[in-house]
C-alpha cells in the first residue's frame, strides 16, 4: 500500500467507492468520472505504480477479470463494444499512478473518441526494430 495513492486508499476503505467486482487480488469500482455510464476502473490490491511493476500472478489474471467485468456490463447495458484501456506513464495519459485497466462501454453514434493517425515505418526499419524487439523480450 502507498499512503499517498487514492487508489490504495479505496482499496483500504479509507474513500468509499461503488465496487461491483471485488476477488483476492481485484477490486473493480465505477468510475467517478465516466467516459460512458457503467465505466469501470479494475484496481489490483497491491499497489504497483504501472505494467513496468506488475508480478506475474495479478498480470496473469488482469485480463481475466477484465473480461469478466466486460461480460457484465455488456449484458446489463446491452452496450455495442467495450474498450480496455490501460495507461502507463505521464506521456501514455496515466495520472493515477496505481496499475489499473478502464473498462468502458461503448454505443453507436456516441462522442467518446480514442482514435490515432496511422503511421508508416521507412524501408527496412520495421524489420530492424521487430530484431532489436525479440532480443529484448
Amino acid at each position: 500500500m502507498n499512503n499517498n495513492c487514492i487508489f490504495c486508499k479505496i482499496i483500504g476503505g479509507e474513500i468509499p467507492a461503488l465496487t461491483i467486482y471485488e476477488d483476492d487480488l481485484f477490486k473493480a469500482i465505477l468510475d467517478i468520472s465516466p467516459a460512458a455510464k457503467g465505466h469501470t476502473v479494475l484496481i489490483p490490491k497491491k499497489h504497483f505504480a504501472n505494467i513496468y511493476e506488475l508480478d506475474e500472478e495479478v498480470a496473469a489474471k488482469a485480463l481475466t477479470v477484465a473480461a469478466k467485468v466486460a461480460r457484465g456490463l455488456k449484458e446489463e447495458l446491452n452496450c455495442d463494444g467495450i474498450n480496455i484501456v490501460q495507461n502507463n506513464e505521464e506521456a501514455a495519459g496515466q495520472t493515477i499512478f496505481h496499475f489499473h485497466i478502464h473498462i468502458i462501454p461503448r454505443y453507436h453514434k456516441d462522442t467518446l473518441q480514442m482514435t490515432w493517425k496511422q503511421g508508416a515505418y521507412a524501408e527496412g526499419e520495421d524489420s530492424q526494430l521487430a530484431e532489436a524487439l525479440r532480443n529484448k523480450i
